[in-house]
């Protein structure tokens, strides 16, 4: 008979590609916990020695990390592009805002284009979603959660360009964003005039990537970052001529 025994390690092989495709696609992400040994199993219909070996494979190539008595996450380090000096000199030196801005505005635009052209009709939909919950928050004026969405407005629109290149180094250059290296996104939604702008121009990216325009979608993350460029320059600008008018205060006082 022309039947031969399915070979265990190949059960484990297919438990390491999908796991593989997860991380890479951007659905697992770094330092998120997996589901248990057993669970595992059940879910992906193999034995729990498949599962295993499978861990033990991809522990060794640093996908994953067995944390005793915590259980199974995708590594941390997944999502570090940059080492800890880089990030050091990016929050140094204001040049460096500037320049992930004009990054940003190429790359995301580029996204923008791509999700208009290439997102599926759920893709959509969780764009649609996350900026419904942003004009939610408007009226509750809570710049922490608008600057949340925000970054999560914008990451959706690059998971719907299914590019997975772009994907993971844009999730670790906004990682950056949050952790306030490039500047405080909080800042940003404080005024009632930037906060009513912002949200009328990511009004303005959705509606072209529901309507698929890529040249529209593109047109209007650019317009945005634009703004978010003009803006921080004036915050910067203020900040300098706040600083110098209390030097000329401080001496003014000390003159009587």
């Amino acid at each position: 008979m022309p039947f031969q025994k399915i070979d265990a390690a190949k059960l484990s092989a297919s438990v390491v590609q999908q796991v593989e495709l997860l991380i890479l696609r951007g659905i697992l992400r770094p330092g998120e916990r997996l589901p248990s040994e057993r669970d595992l199993s059940e879910r992906m219909g193999v034995s729990r020695p498949s599962v295993r070996e499978a861990v033990a494979t991809l522990s060794d190539k640093g996908l994953l990390e067995t944390r005793a008595g915590a259980g199974i996450y995708v590594a941390d380090v997944l999502g570090s592009a940059f080492s800890p000096a880089l990030v050091q000199l990016f929050g140094a030196h204001d040049e460096a805002v500037f320049d992930y801005i004009a990054f940003r505005r190429d790359m995301e635009g580029l996204a923008a284009e791509r999700a208009a052209k290439y997102a599926s009709d759920t893709d959509l939909r969780v764009i649609q979603t996350i900026f419904d919950k942003m004009e939610a928050a408007h009226p509750k004026r809570n710049p922490a959660d608008e600057a949340r969405l925000d970054a999560e407005f914008h990451l959706s629109i690059i998971e719907a360009s299914h590019n997975v290149v772009m994907l993971h180094m844009m999730r670790s250059m906004f990682d950056l964003l949050r952790e306030g290296v490039f500047y405080n996104r909080s800042v940003m939604f404080k005024q009632r005039t930037n906060r009513a702008q912002l949200l009328d121009q990511h009004r303005e990216i959705n509606v072209s990537l529901q309507a698929r325009d890529p040249n529209a979608a593109r047109a209007a993350v650019t317009h945005h970052l634009d703004y978010v460029e003009e803006a921080l320059n004036d915050q910067q600008r203020f900040e300098r001529n706040e600083e110098i008018a209390k030097l000329r205060f401080d001496h003014e006082q000390e003159r009587h």
